[in-house]
């Protein structure tokens, strides 16, 4: 993992000591032991309550009133709240780019059109629109953070804290909150559609673009805005499709975000110096303290897997989109090839989805992993055509894995096998059925005998 996950932070040198409390003798503050240390802290909570009361109604490991605030609040200042101005910009032109791309989509996949509603979104409509689905990605994260940071604390802290430790989960909860306040601007500002960063956040079966960003995002590439507004509503209205009708497929992404947060393990062994870095007279001290690297994670075996398995198929996703998006568009765009690697580029130098993920679980999705894949669908569609390519998303099971993105070739050649006419959905349901009659003689079996030993 390149960055740590979501309420987590590396220690930043530049500003090391910076909030330190200063000592009227000069020296340097130590911190105490145990219930010292929790003492102080309750010292500085105390004078900080006006201020949490304040914070908004938002209860829970995230004060989600003011991330929602502050996101608001940048977004006004940088101009961000409108929808567009450009000729391209409109409602219409929204609307006509999104009906060219699902009749282009038809012709290249069997995954049928997922979207009823298109709909042009401005910065402030994609924070009140995906807020929701960022609250159940950060909860999970957040609560075993915070839940950690209680559990590992020594009895006689705990006793000493008592009702204070209520007031510890307001200050996690406004420091997450800012936090992810900060995040959702500067994604808000950036994100050209709904579903840009691998996710379905939006409402079910809404598509959405951001004309005002994709004004920003046309400047400098020398196309005209109506063939980058059509090229993105394509890339929407695919992730749209398969968001739509592959139904495990979103429980599956946010499952997994879910499994990797319950295995965080926090070493607290530094909280006396979280407790001694905070200025009472600060509060911007808390958030810098407690993203100061002072509590970083441990990643265990368990959590690694969880995000081999996350990064594999938002992978999978964003390469079937790349294929499928490349081959309805190819003759009828001109500059559908540049506008494809231009968004590979973006992937590859950080963008929205790289950075929010990375914030969020520690989570990159490498442009390498992405190719990957892309060449696989590619491949699988070739030597099998679309509609057994599509197939492929009918069941989990039968999904590339990590190891297939690294033999393309040989993923598409076995695949083949299950072709010539046979259903893989069908295969696997007679499968099940095989396995669930397996199950019920073994239980026949077993009742028989001990029907028998009670008769001996």
């Amino acid at each position: 993992m390149s960055n740590p996950p979501f309420g987590f932070g590396l220690p930043d040198p530049d500003k090391r000591g910076e909030n330190e409390p200063s000592d009227s003798g000069g020296g340097q503050q130590q911190p105490g032991a145990g219930a010292d240390a929790f003492n102080q802290l309750g010292q500085m909570l105390s004078q900080l309550g006006q201020m949490l009361s304040q914070a908004g109604s938002s209860t829970g490991p995230v004060n989600y009133d003011l991330a929602k605030q502050i996101a608001m609040q940048r977004i006004n200042e940088s101009g961000g709240g409108t929808i567009g101005s450009g000729s391209q910009s409109g409602e219409s032109a929204v609307h006509d780019a999104a009906h060219l791309a699902e009749l282009w989509l038809d012709a290249v996949t069997i995954l049928p059109a997922g979207a009823r509603t298109t709909v042009a979104w401005s910065a402030r409509d994609w924070v009140e629109q995906t807020l929701p689905t960022w609250q159940r990605l950060c909860d999970p994260v957040a609560k075993q953070m915070s839940g950690a940071w209680v559990q590992a604390l020594p009895e006689e802290a705990k006793q000493a804290a008592g009702p204070l430790l209520s007031m510890v989960g307001q200050m996690g909860g406004m420091a997450f909150g800012s936090q992810l306040g900060n995040a959702l601007a500067e994604l808000a500002s950036d994100v050209l559609t709904s579903t840009e960063v691998g996710l379905p956040l939006g409402p079910d079966a809404t598509s959405a673009l951001l004309p005002a960003n994709i004004e920003k995002f046309t400047e400098g590439l020398e196309r005209p805005g109506s063939e980058v507004l059509v090229f993105i509503a394509a890339r929407e209205a695919a992730h749209q499709r398969l968001f739509a009708h592959v139904p495990w497929l979103r429980q599956r992404l946010l499952a997994t975000v879910e499994e990797f947060a319950s295995g965080i393990t926090v070493d607290t062994t530094a909280l006396e110096q979280l407790a001694s870095q905070v200025d009472p007279s600060n509060p911007a001290s808390i958030e810098n303290a407690m993203s100061s690297g002072l509590l970083e994670p441990q990643t265990t075996p368990e959590q690694q897997a969880a995000l081999t398995r996350l990064e594999t198929l938002l992978a999978l996703v964003e390469g079937w989109v790349d294929v499928v998006v490349a081959e309805a568009v190819d003759t009828r765009l001109p500059g559908a090839e540049a506008l494809r690697e231009t968004l590979r580029r973006r992937r590859a130098t950080g963008g929205p989805a790289e950075q929010t993920f990375a914030t969020l679980v520690g989570l990159e999705l490498r442009p390498r992993r992405m190719r990957a894949a892309a060449s696989l669908w590619k491949q699988v569609g070739d030597q099998h055509g679309i509609e057994q390519r599509d197939q492929l998303w009918s069941h989990p099971d039968l999904l590339p894995t990590a190891e297939d993105l690294d033999d393309p070739a040989g993923f598409a050649e076995r695949a083949g096998r299950t072709g010539d006419g046979i259903d893989p959905m069908a295969e696997l349901e007679r499968t099940e059925r095989a396995e669930q009659e397996d199950a019920q003689r073994e239980n026949r079996d077993d009742t028989g005998d001990r029907d028998q030993n009670d008769k001996d």
